[in-house]
């Protein structure tokens, strides 16, 4: 990530919104946000499914894993704002298994791009599918979007709520009822 370069664009930004970025309350604000942008967007360079690969092989566990209530934070991508929540995860493991940590440690680093909600729940998905080759994985997203809180419609305590069935959870209509009362949707 270019920090010099965002702190000089975001130094621009102040300007154009008619602040003066030598006043001091504001003169380190730019190296700030650089650093700030290289944190939560951090997630840009990384692949989640590599954090999943940490795994290993289980022939005894055939049964549904849930890791839920995973808190994320995340910038949407057409308003650069925030929006948070939780991630909750179930898969049906095909003898792989991985730490339920690297769960949580792909759903971060999926978080810390901009995004779109119905994209973090495709590319949890997608890094499950990749790293484990579970029969099935089911994932629910729900987020406030502080696009609809602070600005616009000016809503704040809605959620969003997607899912993504993939495997059996995709046609198999009562595992996937299962799996959603184990998570308590």
């Amino acid at each position: 990530m270019d920090t010099q370069k965002i702190e000089q664009a975001f130094r621009e930004i102040l300007i154009a919104m008619g602040e003066n970025p030598e006043r001091e309350g504001l003169q380190e604000t730019p190296k700030r946000v650089a650093k700030m942008y290289a944190e939560i967007y951090s997630g840009l360079n990384e692949d989640p499914s590599e954090v999943l690969e940490i795994g290993f092989e289980e022939d005894q566990h055939e049964e549904v894993v849930i890791v839920k209530d995973i808190p994320f934070y995340s910038t949407c991508e057409h308003h650069f704002v925030p929006f948070y929540g939780k991630a909750h995860i179930a898969y049906l493991p095909n003898k792989r298994l991985t730490g339920l940590s690297k769960l949580a440690r792909a759903v971060e680093i999926i978080a810390r791009r901009p995004q779109l909600q119905e994209r973090i729940s495709q590319q949890v998905a997608d890094a499950v599918e990749k790293a484990l080759a579970p029969r099935g994985v089911f994932v629910v997203i729900e987020a406030e979007h502080m696009c609809m809180t602070m600005r616009g419609i000016k809503k704040p305590g809605s959620k969003t709520v997607t899912t993504i069935a993939r495997g059996v959870y995709e046609t198999d209509g009562q595992l996937r009822q299962e799996v959603l009362q184990l998570m308590k949707f």
